[in-house]
């Protein structure tokens, strides 16, 4: 028994808008439990959204429409499933009399194409809009097979589904058991060298293991089946407790957590501070660091040190170092670390500069070099040198650099605070 995602709308497939629907529909689906395997976006076409019904009709149980339930001419998805089905479709009274009074209550005179809203295929249920003015369905038909609509205006969707759908899913059966996940977050180990290391739980059943990727971060998704989340987590916990242990610190933290949450965590819990200098990434660093709630209490500030008399004058860069090794160096990164912790009085000092593209790169400095400083409590300064590619786009470059400065400062703050 499996659901199956179908979202209408020639607006999906130009890249107008963003699918947000068909999100929101597969966590939930997880949430109950009901297994999920196909989702697809069809344009406002009758003949294609018969080929798509016919096709996912044979392979899931419930169909989900998104979309279509308009006033306009190219809303067609009731009466294409109604004649997928050869039904008819009639004017529902009750519906007819709703689309009027919310119209009356926004000022507003109900246009004469709004009627098309009321027309439902004979058989269906309706699945009632508690704020707009395009009712869905719920359909089941005699081979088993249930067809649930909805509008495309997330908001709409979204509470039709909280408030009609679920409890109808779970009348018939459904949603006895949920799908709960944990993603553990890893930097610094590409994902073919993690799936190796951890290959062995990449087969197991219930929970399952399954890795991916995405701008330099490497996620493991354990997710687990069962009649309660208490009894997923004591699925996944020693599971999860195995892949920490093989992955080691290259495992930054799970679910919501970011490099720049764990790191201001381990900062506030050891009393010390930070400040940072940057100079390719341009304040991102500095946003990640204060996108986490209560930073103000570990993150002091920065300084944004583009231009190099700015590197000098605010950080004490040596103009000699300049002249001699550029401003995109290992030289220059370590004293604008130690020059902003310095200068804000800091524990901790972190920089970066770097050469982000898409010019400006030479033979011996091409785009994506990058030098990471860290000057920490006792004085220390240590660099790093990165070349994340001159194929890849200057924010690519950028947020890599960022999210690379934070993991060398998480390593080192492991290192050297007693955890």
């Amino acid at each position: 028994m499996s659901a199956e995602i179908i979202c209408v709308g020639t607006e999906l497939l130009l890249g107008d808008i963003t699918n947000t629907n068909a999100q929101f529909l597969a966590q939930q689906l997880a949430a109950l439990g009901i297994p999920h395997y196909y989702q697809t976006a069809v344009g406002d076409n009758p003949d294609r959204i018969k080929r798509v019904l016919a096709i996912a009709g044979e392979r899931s149980q419930v169909l989900i429409f998104t979309g279509g339930l308009g006033p306009t001419p190219d809303d067609l998805t009731h009466e294409t499933i109604a004649d997928f089905f050869g039904a008819p479709l009639a004017e529902q009274p009750a519906v007819l009399e709703d689309i009027a009074a919310k119209h009356a209550a926004r000022g507003r005179q109900m246009s004469p194409s709004n009627r098309k809203q009321a027309l439902i295929p004979e058989g269906a249920q309706i699945l009632p809009n508690p704020t707009g003015t395009a009712p869905g369905i719920i359909w089941q038909q005699s081979t088993g097979l249930t067809i649930m609509t909805f509008p495309g205006v997330p908001s709409e969707m979204q509470r039709m589904w909280q408030e009609t759908a679920v409890p109808y899913l779970k009348s018939q059966g459904w949603g006895k058991e949920i799908i709960y996940s944990r993603t553990l977050k890893f930097w610094g180990i590409a994902e073919s060298a993690l799936a190796e290391k951890v290959e062995s739980f990449l087969y197991l059943s219930n929970p399952t293991v399954a890795p991916y990727a995405s701008y330099g971060e490497v996620k493991l998704r354990i997710s687990a089946k069962a009649s309660s989340q208490a009894e997923a987590l004591q699925l996944i916990a020693p599971v999860e407790g195995q892949l920490r242990l093989l992955a080691g610190n290259d495992c930054f933290g799970a679910d919501e957590e970011t490099l720049a949450s764990v790191c201001g965590r381990v900062l506030l819990d050891a009393g010390l501070t930070l400040a940072v200098a940057e100079s390719c990434t341009g304040g991102g660093l500095g946003q990640m660091l204060t996108d986490a709630a209560g930073s103000s209490n570990y993150f002091l500030g920065g300084v944004i040190a583009y231009d190099n008399q700015v590197k000098i004058s605010l950080l004490g860069v040596s103009p000699e170092d300049l002249a001699q090794h550029g401003a995109v160096s290992e030289a220059v990164a370590a004293q604008m670390a130690a020059g902003v912790r310095t200068r804000l009085g800091a524990s901790w000092g972190l920089s970066v500069t770097g050469i982000a593209g898409p010019g400006g790169g030479t033979e011996a400095k091409p785009v994506g070099l990058v030098y990471i400083g860290l000057a920490g409590p006792s004085g220390e300064v240590v660099c790093f040198q990165h070349r994340f590619g001159a194929g890849r786009s200057r924010d690519l470059v950028r947020l890599l650099s960022a999210r690379t400065a934070l993991d060398h400062l998480r390593r080192k703050l492991l290192e050297a605070v007693p955890q």
